[in-house]
């Protein structure tokens, strides 16, 4: 099935590409993109390294080490062609250091965000919680509305991929003799951390991406909550019909923080407080913010170390550098100089005079919400950005909205759905996902509706 999902999208694409031809109306673009088959082989490049991204679960192929090839490989082939097309070497330059200026903040970002998270987990944070979800003898109904809502808020500050094994792990724990109960609980999880991080500029990076550009402000992602709220309601409520009432088996966990939780936890919320303020009042890119945090962070691990009354926290935060997900961060590197080079080329130019163009703004970035669900949506919000299609504010929010949901109308279509499918033991996969796909579609629907009624 996900392999039919996959080879739809690039049959489509296929069939998309004569019609993005038909719609060049000036040369706008540094090469020929159908003319030249130097050009055509870079697209071609690109879609066989993202083919192989999609096979990771068959292959154990790292997804960043064919994006990142692809990208190397569009980027050789550009620079020959250039000198063909009047580009010299400092255009060239230019438009790759464009890119890597985007990348490196992004990626400071998050590599920050991703060493708090490691840092918090080390000393027993999530654990904690866990712990504290399961000794509170809720039944499945409880259980399921619990799980779902701590998910939606605690994804709006950590990433969904986190949030989702968190809440996993209590549905695991506590229904273990209901298979019924974990897979509709899973899939609940699954939509309630895609719809909290698409209101949140620090929930998912194809926010952070929107925030970081520009397109939006800060305080102005919050009129997504509304939206968000009914694309995770309106699935969980039909859902929660499938879950009884009874109580599961009485377990009891104990876990005890770490010294210096608390202290890390403050810092962690200071540092956000930073990364807004950086931008909102400084005028300096939020990755400053960031980095300001962890600074912090890390002169907390030396205090604990010196008053030698424990040492985990030092440890850990030093290994969650080198443990970072190094594999995602260098993912996005391929994709951004991977989609750069084609933007370079004058692909997204004639995408976007096809999409938002001739389709309008609306159905295009609805569009392009459903295709998030079958590829990764970091790709497809940075293709959206690299078109920089002229919409309106409303236009902007609204694919932020659509991108950061859309993941959740498959179980591939997010970290979150993956991960869980990777832990679930077998009780949750991707039809019994698919199952519930017109329902979770209905609240997709229901989310862009509202968003239309309260921001349009």
């Amino acid at each position: 099935m996900k392999k039919l999902l996959q080879y739809t999208f690039f049959t489509g694409l296929a069939i998309l590409l004569p019609g993005m031809v038909m719609a060049l109306s000036s040369r706008d673009h540094m090469i020929e993109p159908y003319a030249d088959p130097r050009a055509i082989l870079c697209l071609v490049v690109f879609l066989l390294s993202y083919l192989l991204v999609m096979t990771e679960e068959k292959t154990l192929l790292p997804k960043s080490k064919p994006v990142m090839l692809g990208a190397g490989i569009i980027w050789m082939i550009i620079g020959f062609a250039a000198p063909d097309y009047d580009v010299d070497h400092e255009q060239l330059r230019a438009a790759v250091f464009h890119g890597l200026d985007e990348y490196g903040s992004l990626m400071l970002f998050l590599m920050a965000a991703m060493i708090y998270i490691a840092a918090l987990e080390s000393v027993n944070v999530f654990k904690a919680l866990k712990a504290k979800l399961i000794n509170c003898g809720l039944n499945y109904r409880q259980l399921f509305w619990i799980t779902g809502i701590i998910a939606f808020f605690l994804s709006a500050l950590a990433d969904n991929l986190t949030t989702a094994l968190v809440m996993g792990a209590v549905v695991m724990a506590v229904g273990a003799n209901s298979p019924r109960f974990v897979s509709v609980a899973m899939v609940n999880i699954v939509c309630a951390a895609n719809a909290g991080g698409a209101f949140s500029p620090f929930g998912d990076i194809t926010t952070l991406m929107v925030w970081q550009s520009g397109r939006v402000e800060f305080f102005e992602f919050f009129s997504l909550f509304l939206p968000s709220v009914t694309t995770y309601l309106v699935p969980a409520i039909i859902m929660s019909f499938a879950i009884n009432s009874e109580r599961p088996d009485t377990m009891k966990e104990h876990i005890v923080l770490r010294r210096g939780a608390r202290r890390g936890i403050f810092l962690g919320v200071f540092t956000i407080f930073l990364a807004v303020s950086f931008e909102q009042f400084l005028g300096l890119p939020p990755f400053m913010g960031m980095m300001t945090g962890l600074s912090l962070l890390m002169f907390l691990a030396y205090y604990l170390q010196r008053t030698r009354q424990a040492d985990e926290l030092e440890y850990n935060i030093f290994s969650a550098i080198r443990t970072v997900e190094w594999d995602t961060l260098l993912f996005f590197f391929g994709v951004m100089f991977s989609v750069g080079g084609l933007a370079f080329i004058g692909y997204l130019s004639l995408a976007s005079g096809v999409m938002y163009g001739s389709w309008g703004a609306t159905t295009a970035n609805i569009v392009m919400g459903v295709v998030s669900a079958i590829i990764d949506n970091i790709p497809v919000m940075f293709s959206v950005l690299s078109m920089q299609p002229d919409m309106s504010h409303f236009q902007w929010l609204l694919v932020t909205l659509t991108c950061g949901v859309g993941g959740s109308l498959l179980a591939v279509g997010s970290a979150a759905g993956v991960a869980l499918m990777g832990t679930s033991k077998g009780y949750y996969t991707f039809y019994s996902h698919l199952r519930w796909t017109p329902i979770i579609a209905l609240g997709y629907v229901a989310g862009i509706g509202i968003h239309f009624l309260v921001n349009g």
